[in-house]
């Protein structure tokens, strides 16, 4: 889920190890659009609290950038974008989903199961490789292999944004307290 396709994966390879050495973690990564045109968006957050800003963005931009320059690895132009998770973050890590346990997300699956590949409830926790979801008006927690699922998405609510205001403030307020 971290990244989709073959190339993908390849330069997850290469760029895991330049992000950890600068103290960041790649969330996502995608390789998009045409040959003659390409993007090269990646998501990622700091370990320790799970904050990207702007510096943050920047410096992995640059780490990344030399990584790329040297090892040439996509062939033609392309664009790096690198920013964080967003506060309705895509889930591609099984921690991911243990920090987020409580919250609403939107999965879908690599096959069908209960008839269906796309599933919307409030994450019920981990067991082993298994996402416990509970579905709207059902009464037992369905239970998902991690592996089947291709895209998780935190949906943007409430409950969600009140989170995100919460840790901006604690965030402000640490760094007011550091600078005094």
């Amino acid at each position: 889920m971290r990244g989709k396709t073959t190339e993908d994966l390849k330069l997850l390879e290469l760029l895991d190890p330049v992000a950890d050495a600068v103290g960041y973690a790649i969330v996502r990564l995608r390789l998009m659009g045409g040959l003659e045109r390409r993007k090269l968006q990646i998501m990622a957050e700091r370990p320790s609290d799970g904050d990207m800003n702007v510096e943050d963005c920047a410096r992995l931009s640059r780490a990344i950038s030399e990584v790329m320059d040297a090892a040439d690895p996509i062939s033609g132009e392309y664009l790096l974008e690198v920013s964080s998770p967003g506060i309705d973050r895509p889930l591609t890590r099984m921690a991911d989903f243990v920090a987020h346990e409580g919250f609403e997300v939107k999965l879908e699956l690599d096959r069908l199961a209960e008839g269906r590949k796309r599933f919307r409830g409030v994450l019920a926790g981990v067991e082993g490789d298994q996402i416990g979801i509970d579905l709207e008006g059902e009464e037992a927690t369905a239970m998902i292999p991690f592996a089947w699922v291709i895209e998780a998405k935190l949906v943007l609510n409430d409950q969600l944004m009140k989170r995100g205001a919460e840790s901006r403030a604690a965030r402000i307020a640490s760094e007011q307290q550091t600078t005094e």
